[in-house]
């Protein structure tokens, strides 16, 4: 008898855990990580704050009193979607499409995690302690937001995410820092490695969407950086290049304006919606 009551108590626990902790196959989880083109750079304009889809949720990475927002709560992807004062990115406007084209009954979730000016070895848990102790004093205090790791962070916020819906993919835009580098893939697919170990996934199962740096033809001061951008997908096969021809710049050729960031989201769900489609398919 007692065999039994304790047998039924350990059905009870798990039920429970289940129910606690159940992940929502119709809320897709997007993680996006990068540097201030990611972060958001544009003056967030009227209509990228009205109309939001409540379909469409941001994870709050930082506390944002000022917004009425606290750190590991899910709210509506009103703008800004990184830190408290970052301005409009290209996430905004890949939600906006993704919950547009998806089924009424799915959700879209972005955890945006973004530093202005790093390099990728920000995002490598084994050398970002080296890289900030050469960080200006302006990324310090950014990256302070993060309490000193933003990676961390960014699995921090997604084991949160993990109890409400399903990770499908991970978007990235940083390069600008490492123009030049050949090792800047090999550099991404430790950081991408490392995401699959530590939030247990399956790399066939969730690709890596990484955009262009400001295109040659809008005159971008790091375009040449796409040419070892393009070379990604031969160092982690489920990774897709966006490219951002024809987005439109600021007047600093670095960074994208307003409308380059809204195309250039809407190219990152057009291949999201292209790989989802793939897979349902197969």
């Amino acid at each position: 008898m007692k065999k039994i009551t304790n047998l039924m108590l350990f059905v009870m626990l798990l039920l429970a855990a289940n129910t606690i902790y159940s992940q929502d196959p119709n809320f897709q989880i997007y993680l996006s990580f990068g540097q201030s083109n990611m972060e958001g750079n544009a003056k967030i304009e009227p209509q990228d704050t009205v109309a939001v889809d409540g379909r469409f949720q941001v994870l709050e990475a930082v506390n944002c009193p000022e917004l009425g927002r606290e750190k590991g709560k899910w709210y509506t992807a009103v703008p800004p979607l990184c830190r408290c004062k970052t301005g409009l990115t290209l996430t905004d406007y890949f939600g906006r499409k993704m919950v547009e084209n998806l089924p009424k009954n799915v959700k879209v979730g972005i955890i945006n995690v973004a530093v202005g000016g790093c390099k990728i070895e920000l995002f490598d848990k084994d050398k970002y302690e080296n890289y900030m102790t050469t960080a200006p004093d302006w990324m310090k205090g950014m990256v302070n937001e993060y309490d000193g790791n933003p990676y961390a962070r960014l699995v921090e916020m997604a084991k949160i995410a993990q109890k409400s819906g399903v990770i499908k993919g991970i978007l990235l835009h940083q390069g600008e820092s490492n123009t030049g580098d050949t090792l800047w893939t090999k550099k991404v697919k430790i950081v991408y490695d490392n995401l699959m170990k530590d939030l247990n996934l399956d790399p066939q199962k969730v690709p890596l969407l990484a955009g262009e740096t400001v295109n040659a033809d809008q005159g971008g001061i790091c375009a040449s950086m796409n040419t070892i951008i393009a070379t990604l997908p031969q160092t982690i096969p489920n990774s897709y290049v966006i490219s951002s021809s024809k987005c439109t710049v600021a007047k600093d050729n670095l960074h994208f304006d307003a409308n380059g960031y809204r195309e250039l989201g809407k190219r990152y769900a057009e291949k999201m919606l292209t790989l989802l489609d793939q897979k349902k398919n197969k």
